[in-house]
């Protein structure tokens, strides 16, 4: 055959195609899967002195953070539910104490509105029992205008029938006798 040259090299028209790629060569296998052996004892020997260890580490150091985080929050949980307590405790009493104030409040008000409603109906019965008074004064004055108005008018009568006027003290004496007398 002819053969066929390129620059720098030399070789025959068709030698190409007699070697096989080299992985896939039989004749390989052994030596490949001897390095491959080597090669994944040395990968694994660093990995596990050098990569896993650390990386082991780091697994701990979180674990151990988020254990720390846990048990904080369940501290703070803790805290909060005990703070909780207190204030629905100080918010019960002071309610409890705001409605005795109210209660004292609302007595004491009411005490205040009590006596002043007694000094009220003290002050008007005082007023009512002045002018009762007056109310008497009053109508003993008028029933003395009233004696004196009937003498007056009995003696103006009597003097009509009978042309004669009655004395002060026989007028007196018939206004002041019990009927028919």
């Amino acid at each position: 055959m002819a053969e066929k040259t390129t620059a720098g090299t030399t070789a025959a028209h068709g030698a190409e195609h007699a070697k096989a790629f080299p992985p896939l060569d039989a004749n390989t296998f052994a030596p490949q899967l001897f390095w491959l052996v080597i090669a994944f004892v040395l990968l694994y020997a660093l990995l596990s002195r050098l990569a896993l260890p650390r990386i082991g580490q780091v697994i701990e150091e979180r674990r151990e953070r988020i254990d720390r985080d846990l048990g904080e929050a369940g501290r703070l949980q803790a805290e909060t539910e005990a703070a909780l307590k207190t204030y629905e405790a100080a918010h019960a009493e002071a309610r409890g104490r705001a409605q005795a104030i109210a209660k004292e409040t609302r007595d004491k008000l009411a005490g205040e509105a009590e006596q002043a409603r007694h000094k009220v109906d003290a002050e008007l019965n005082a007023k009512l029992a002045e002018t009762e008074k007056q109310i008497a004064k009053t109508k003993a004055r008028a029933l003395a205008g009233v004696n004196q108005i009937a003498a007056d008018t009995a003696g103006a009568i009597v003097a009509k029938l009978i042309g004669q006027e009655p004395t002060a003290d026989e007028l007196k004496r018939a206004l002041s006798a019990p009927p028919g007398e």
